[in-house]
């Protein structure tokens, strides 16, 4: 009787030691960096689609720079220039490739549901910028950013019910 308790006893301990770890909604935490595109040219008022200027493609290497030590899972840009030059040193970096989105319906239960648990950068505009980081965190907190700032870094971290945000400036 004694030995079977202790097969018993050591059974319950190895067994129980090696079930597998489920995770649940309350061990997912996604998170989202989103930032304006970098200095645009200017010089052509009828453009509407210019390249970046020598600033702004330094600013874009800067933007690599500071979120080296961030592994993204994805990058989602505009379709215009300005956006996608300010996401390539980033892509490359991180060794994926941009994923385009329209700024006026990427907050759909599809797009939420791809990036639930990943780690996102999505560049965009001044008007857009603040609005996808507003849509994310579910309140209006965030104003549109003023024409001049290039410099503004959204993060948003999403786990359970719980959204945070926080406002640096990348200079």
């Amino acid at each position: 009787m004694k030995k079977l308790i202790t097969i018993l006893l050591v059974s319950l301990v190895v067994f129980s030691s090696c079930k597998e770890k489920v995770e649940t909604n309350e061990d997912i935490v996604t998170t989202y960096y989103l930032i304006r595109h970098a200095e645009k040219d200017r010089s052509d008022k009828t453009n509407k689609n210019p390249d970046l200027t020598k600033k702004g493609l330094q600013r874009a290497e800067n933007w690599a720079k500071h979120l080296k030590n961030v592994k993204f899972d994805a990058i989602y840009s505009t379709k215009y220039n300005r956006t996608t030059q300010t996401a390539i040193p980033t892509a490359k970096l991180n060794n994926i490739d941009i994923q385009f989105y329209n700024p006026s319906n990427l907050m759909t239960e599809e797009f939420l549901d791809k990036t639930k648990g990943k780690t996102v950068l999505i560049v965009g505009h001044s008007n857009t910028i603040p609005k996808l980081a507003n849509s994310l965190l579910s309140e209006q907190k965030y104003a549109d950013i003023a024409d001049d700032n290039n410099a503004n870094l959204y993060k948003v971290t999403i786990k359970k019910e719980e959204k945070t945000s926080e406002l640096s400036v990348v200079n």
